[in-house]
């Protein structure tokens, strides 16, 4: 009879535009089965990225009372400065001082310019979202978390999906786009004893 493969590792390295899937049982309470979209990926300088699914009870109005009220839902980007907001988008060189992530998918800016773009844009909200506090490695860190299996690369999260504040089976989700070995992973237990 043969074996099933349910180890937890593939072969991607990590780039900015790709996100890192957390291992099921990481016992990291800020990264338990979390989504990480890599901003920005160096060998020599280290990582930085923003966890995807890491909700906020409060809408982005309630923090910043000058912006307009669209709604929009704010993820805990990480356990680094978390007193400041970040934001990612597609509204590109529109926004100065922004930086490239990947293809269409943009980094910070000018929050003035990007507040007169939203109240012109009643399509916002599919183009932007925030976080409070980012994730980031020293160099080495994030090689040294891969070689321990506490994560897999992905690169086939498509923006929409990356910016998208609604989908609270993200973890799930992605790690099912990986393939049929990690669809059976992504149905284990929080706790392995609960099977």
């Amino acid at each position: 009879m043969a074996s099933i493969d349910l180890s937890f590792r593939n072969k991607k390295q990590p780039k900015a535009g790709s996100v890192l899937i957390s291992d099921p049982f990481l016992n990291e309470d800020f990264f338990r089965r979390s989504v990480v979209l890599v901003c920005n990926h160096d060998e020599e300088e280290g990582s930085f990225g923003l966890v995807l699914n890491n909700y906020l009870n409060l809408d982005l109005h309630e923090l910043e009372s000058s912006f307009p009220d669209i709604q929009a839902r704010i993820s805990v980007g990480g356990p680094v400065d978390t007193e400041h907001l970040f934001f990612i988008h597609t509204y590109g060189e529109a926004i100065e001082g922004s930086s490239p992530i990947s293809n269409n998918l943009y980094f910070g800016g000018d929050f003035e310019k990007l507040k007169d773009l939203i109240d012109s844009d009643p399509d916002c909200r599919s183009k932007v979202r925030f976080f409070l506090g980012y994730s980031g490695w020293s160099k080495d860190q994030l090689k040294s978390e891969l070689a321990e299996n506490s994560w897999i690369v992905a690169d086939n999260i498509a923006i929409q999906e990356i910016l998208d504040t609604y989908n609270d089976e993200l973890w799930k989700y992605c790690l099912e786009k990986q393939g049929k070995r990690f669809q059976t992973i992504s149905k284990f237990p929080l706790n392995p004893n609960d099977n």
